[in-house]
């Protein structure tokens, strides 16, 4: 019988869906795979995230989406609870993946922030993964990034002309 403090299984224990938070996510695809850095995968993730939101599934604060995972912050509705969301999420997009022979990890990661948890660190972090792995260079914006309009008025002032600053890379 499988350790349920090792792998997956400790990745579920104690995983608590609460509608009203935060929550940061990371869905990683099987390795190795570039499937997401198409055209067609980063777009088909991003309106599947706003599908979500529609549905009130969760609230889109921000996302980036990389060639083999993707990050966002949620803010989760009260449609359902977050594995079944993360379930919606990638059961739309697999047929997609599958077109480009590949596949989802079998779990996700999640960190749900506590309410006086600062925000500008996570935004960041999902901000700067394109150009932390040299992805793209720092004087050109990344197409598979979203985040919602309220959250950019104050993120987005941050940024030079939606790229980052260079200080911040170092």
């Amino acid at each position: 019988m499988p350790d349920p403090l090792k792998g997956y299984g400790a990745l579920r224990k104690g995983r608590h869906s609460s509608s009203g938070f935060d929550y940061f996510l990371t869905i990683c695809l099987q390795r190795p795979s570039s499937a997401l850095a198409n055209h067609e995968g980063t777009q088909g993730c991003l309106a599947e995230m706003r599908r979500l939101e529609s549905a009130q599934v969760w609230g889109l604060r921000t996302a980036v989406v990389m060639p083999d995972h993707l990050h966002l912050l949620v803010t989760l509705g009260n449609a359902t609870d977050l594995s079944s969301a993360i379930r919606l999420f990638k059961g739309r997009l697999t047929p997609l993946l599958r077109k480009h022979g590949a596949a989802w990890q079998q779990n996700f990661f999640d960190h749900r922030l506590r309410p006086d948890e600062e925000l500008l660190p996570v935004y960041l972090y999902i901000f700067l993964n394109p150009y932390r792995k040299g992805l793209i260079p720092v004087n050109q914006p990344w197409k598979g990034y979203s985040c919602n309009e309220e959250d950019w008025a104050w993120f987005g002032s941050l940024t030079n002309e939606r790229c980052p600053e260079p200080a911040w890379l170092e």
